[in-house]
C-alpha cells in the first residue's frame, strides 16, 4: 500500500487550492441572490451598494456582464446568469458586487435592495406526484418480458409470491468540505481560470461559450480540488461570472461561495418515489421486478435521475419493467450527485428484496444468492467479471452473518436492540478515451500530465504508481501533474472512471517514454549506446541496459545535457459490446435503535468487493470508507427540507444540514477481492468512487427492521420515524 503522493503537502498547508491564489491587484466578488423562488424582477436599488467603501462595480440584470446562452446540456443551468430578471428558484444568482475586500463586497450586497413581481412556487415533490410527467429525454419506459408474458402486471399476477412497496428519499446537498472558488485574470484577450472542477476541459467548453472567446485563450489551472461528489463537474454561475467581472475591470478576481450558497447556485441530489414490486417463486427465484421511479427536476435544466435503472442490472428475472417519470419544480438545479440513480434506486431495491425474503421466511443473503445473475439481467450479455458470490461468501464469514437472529427485535444489548442487514453494492465500469504525457527528467524523476482531476480520491497516487510500476523506479520520483487544461486531455473525474480510463494511458505513455528514451540513446553520437539496435537495448528498473552496459536514465540525459525526453500516448475506448461491465460486492452492517427514544447507530460495518484490479489498496480503502460514511449518511442523517409554501431551503448550513461526523461511524471493515478484468482493458481496474455508497442505505434499512420489525421506507430513517 502506498502513501498519497500529496498528502503531506495537504497536511501542511503547501497544497495551493483554486482560492489559495493571490494575485496582484485582487479584487473580490459576492454573488447576490434571490429571496422569492418564482418570479420577475421588478427592480434593483444598488445605488448605496455602489457607494459603499471598496466597491468596484454592481452587476445586475439590469446592468449585466454579457453572457452567452449556453448550447450543450452539462448538468448545470442552462441559462447564464444576469441574461434576464427571472427568477426560477430561490437562491438564484441576481447580481455580483466586486470590491477591493470580500468584506466589502458582502456587506455592500446587504445593502441592495431587490423588488420582485412574485408568483408561488411549484416546490412540494410530494404534491406534484400526480402530474408527473415523462422525462425530458431518454424514454419512459424500459421493459424485457419471457415469451408468451403479456404484461409485466401479468407476470406479477402469476408469481406464487408477491410484495408491492413505495419507497421515497428527500433531497440531499454535496457539502463538499471546499466551497466552490473561482479566480480569473486575463492577460490581453487570453484568461487564466483557478476554479474547483472535476474537469478543466468541461470548464474550457462552458466558459468559451459564456464568454464568446475562443478555447485556445482559456486556461484553466485545477491541481486540487476538496471534494467534489458531482456538484463541481462543470461550472455554476460564479465562474462566468467571475471571469466577465475580471474582463470587465482589467484586474483578476476571486469569488467564492459561502456555505448557504452552495445549497443552491450549485445544485443537489433529485427527491426521489420508487414504487417496487416483486414475484417470486417459492423457493425465492424471482419471476417479476416492477419499479415506477419519479424523481423530482429543476425547471432551470434538463437533468434527471432515472432511479428505477438499476433493476435492469441487479437480479436475475425473466420479466422486468421500469419506468421513469419527473416532477418539475421551481428549485435549484438538480445535478449529479454521489452514484448517480444508483444510490437511491439500490435503497428501493435492496429494501424490496428484505421484503420478500421476510414473506417467503428465507434468509435475505439466500434470497440475493439464487437471485444472482451471470448475465446482463436487461439482456443477456454476459459479465466481463463478476465474483459477487465469492463477495457474499466471505463477507457473511467475517460478519458472522450465521449469527443472525431473523426475528425482528429479539436481540437486544441493554437498552439497544440489536439487528443485522445486508446489501447488494453495484456500479457500472467503463473505459473512455484518454491522453496521457511522461517526461524523463535529467534528474532521474519524471513528470505524469494530463487534464484528470484529483477528488481527493488518490489519482494522483494511482498515476505515480502505475508510471512507477512501468518505470522501475520509486514513486517518489514520480510527480503527477493533474488538472491543466494545457495538458493532454485524460478523463474527468465522475462516473467511477478515473483509473479505469486513466491508467491505461498511463501505462502506455510510460510506455512510449521508455522507447523515445531508448531511441535517443541509441542515435545521439555522445552516447555510450550509439550505434546500438534499438532492440538491443532495454529500459529496467530506472536504467538503459545492453550487454555489460547499464546507465540510469537520468545519468544519461545528464551526460547528454538534454532536460529531458517525453512522449504522449492515448488509450481507445473500449468498444466491447460482448459484455457488460460492471464492480459488484455485499455491505453486511449492525445497526443499534435504543428502545427508549429510538435513536438508531451503526456499530458494525464490513463491505467486500469485486472491483477488478485496486492499483493501490490504500486509496481504494479510503473511497469505500468515504462511499460508506455517505450512505450512512443517507439513511439516517441527510435531508434538505424544502419549504413548500417558498422553495426556500430551511437547513442551508452544516448546523441543521446534518452529515456523518466521526462519532456516526463505526470502523469500517472493506474487503478486495482483486481479480483483474482484463476484458475492459490489460490494466484490469474498475471504477470504485462511486461504488460505496450503492446499497449502504438500503443495508442499514434492512438491519433497522431487523432490530425493531419496523420497516422504514422514506429516507433518512430518523427517531421520530422509529417512534411512531
Amino acid at each position: 500500500m502506498t502513501d498519497r503522493v500529496d498528502g503531506r503537502l495537504k497536511v501542511t498547508g503547501g497544497a495551493a487550492y483554486a482560492a489559495d491564489n493571490r494575485l496582484d491587484r485582487l479584487a473580490y466578488g459576492y454573488i447576490v441572490t434571490s429571496t422569492v423562488a418564482r418570479g420577475t424582477i421588478v427592480s434593483m436599488d444598488t445605488a448605496a451598494a455602489s457607494k459603499a467603501p471598496g466597491v468596484l462595480a454592481v452587476y445586475t440584470p439590469f446592468e449585466p456582464l454579457k453572457l452567452y446562452r449556453y448550447t450543450k446540456e452539462q448538468n448545470d443551468e442552462l441559462t447564464p446568469p444576469l441574461q434576464d430578471a427571472n427568477v426560477r428558484y430561490f437562491g438564484q444568482a441576481i447580481g455580483l458586487v466586486v470590491a477591493e475586500t470580500f468584506e466589502q463586497a458582502r456587506d455592500a450586497a446587504a445593502l441592495i435592495q431587490v423588488r420582485y413581481d412574485a408568483r408561488t412556487p411549484a416546490a412540494s415533490f410530494r404534491d406534484g406526484l400526480a402530474s408527473a410527467t415523462d422525462p425530458p429525454s431518454g424514454s419512459p419506459v424500459s421493459e424485457v418480458l419471457a415469451p408468451g408474458v403479456g404484461s409485466i402486471d401479468d407476470a406479477l399476477h402469476a408469481s406464487e409470491v408477491t410484495i408491492s412497496a413505495t419507497y421515497t428519499a428527500s433531497m440531499q446537498n454535496h457539502n463538499a468540505m471546499e466551497p466552490h472558488p473561482t479566480v480569473a485574470a486575463w492577460d490581453g484577450d487570453h484568461v487564466t481560470l483557478y476554479t474547483a472542477t472535476q474537469g478543466v476541459v468541461l470548464v474550457v467548453d462552458r466558459i468559451a461559450e459564456a464568454l464568446g472567446i475562443d478555447k485556445a485563450k482559456i486556461h484553466v489551472r485545477n491541481p486540487y480540488v476538496g471534494g467534489g461528489f458531482g456538484n463541481k463537474w462543470g461550472i455554476w454561475a460564479h465562474t462566468p461570472l467571475t471571469a466577465a467581472a475580471a474582463r470587465a475591470q482589467g484586474r483578476p478576481v476571486k469569488t467564492v461561495l459561502t456555505r448557504e450558497q452552495t445549497f443552491t447556485v450549485v445544485g443537489h441530489r433529485p427527491a426521489s418515489q420508487q414504487t417496487v414490486s416483486l414475484g417470486a417463486r417459492k423457493d425465492g427465484t424471482l419471476t417479476a421486478i416492477k419499479n415506477d421511479g419519479v424523481s423530482s427536476k429543476s425547471a432551470s435544466n434538463g437533468f434527471y435521475e432515472p432511479v428505477a435503472n438499476l433493476c435492469l442490472s441487479m437480479y436475475a428475472s425473466p420479466n422486468i419493467h421500469v419506468s421513469r417519470k419527473v416532477v418539475t419544480l421551481d428549485v435549484p438545479v438538480t445535478t449529479i450527485m454521489r452514484a448517480p440513480q444508483e444510490a437511491n434506486g439500490s435503497f428501493a431495491l435492496e429494501s424490496a428484496m428484505d421484503e420478500l425474503a421476510v414473506k417467503l421466511g428465507m434468509d435475505p443473503l439466500e434470497l440475493r444468492r439464487r437471485n444472482d445473475s451471470p448475465v446482463v439481467p436487461s439482456s443477456g450479455v454476459p459479465w466481463s467479471s463478476k465474483h459477487l458470490d465469492e463477495c457474499y461468501r466471505i463477507g457473511a464469514e467475517r460478519f458472522g452473518w450465521s449469527r443472525r437472529n431473523p426475528a425482528p427485535g429479539a436481540v437486544t444489548d441493554g437498552d439497544q436492540l440489536v439487528g443485522l442487514g445486508m446489501a447488494t453494492a453495484t456500479y457500472g465500469a467503463s473505459r473512455a478515451q484518454a491522453s496521457i504525457k511522461v517526461r524523463l527528467l535529467a534528474d532521474g524523476t519524471a513528470v505524469v500530465s494530463g487534464t484528470g482531476a484529483d477528488l481527493g480520491t488518490g489519482q494522483s497516487t494511482v498515476w505515480a504508481i502505475l508510471a512507477a510500476e512501468a518505470l522501475g523506479i520509486p514513486v517518489g520520483r514520480i510527480r503527477p501533474d493533474l488538472g491543466d487544461s494545457a495538458a493532454p486531455v485524460a478523463a474527468n473525474a465522475g462516473g467511477s472512471g478515473s483509473t479505469s480510463t486513466n491508467g491505461p494511458a498511463v501505462q502506455l505513455a510510460t510506455d512510449a517514454a521508455k522507447t523515445a528514451m531508448i531511441t535517443l540513446a541509441v542515435q545521439d553520437e555522445r552516447s555510450p549506446f550509439h550505434g546500438m539496435a534499438a532492440g538491443d537495448v532495454r529500459f529496467e528498473d530506472g536504467r538503459l541496459t545492453a550487454g555489460n552496459l547499464s546507465v540510469p536514465f537520468g545519468s544519461l540525459l545528464t551526460s547528454l545535457d538534454v532536460p529531458g525526453v517525453e512522449a504522449t500516448a492515448t488509450s481507445p475506448k473500449n468498444g466491447d459490446k460482448a459484455h457488460g461491465f460492471r464492480s459488484f460486492g455485499a455491505h453486511f452492517c449492525e445497526v443499534r435503535v435504543n428502545a427508549w427514544t429510538g435513536e438508531p447507530r451503526v456499530s458494525r460495518w464490513l463491505t467486500v468487493l469485486d472491483a477488478g484490479r485496486i492499483v493501490n489498496e490504500k486509496t481504494a480503502h479510503n473511497q469505500i470508507v468515504g462511499g460508506v460514511v455517505m450512505g450512512i449518511g443517507h439513511a439516517l442523517l441527510e435531508e434538505t427540507r424544502l419549504e413548500p409554501a417558498t422553495g426556500r431551503i430551511a437547513n442551508a448550513d452544516l448546523a441543521s444540514y446534518l452529515v456523518p461526523v466521526n462519532a456516526d461511524i463505526p470502523p469500517i471493515d472493506v474487503h478486495f477481492l482483486d481479480y483483474p478484468d482484463t476484458l475492459l482493458s490489460p490494466l484490469g481496474a474498475r471504477g470504485i468512487g462511486e461504488f460505496g455508497i450503492v446499497g449502504a442505505a438500503g443495508a442499514v434499512a434492512n438491519a433497522v427492521y431487523n432490530a425493531t420489525g419496523k420497516r422504514i421506507r422514506d429516507l433518512p430513517i430518523t427517531l421520530e420515524k422509529l417512534l411512531t
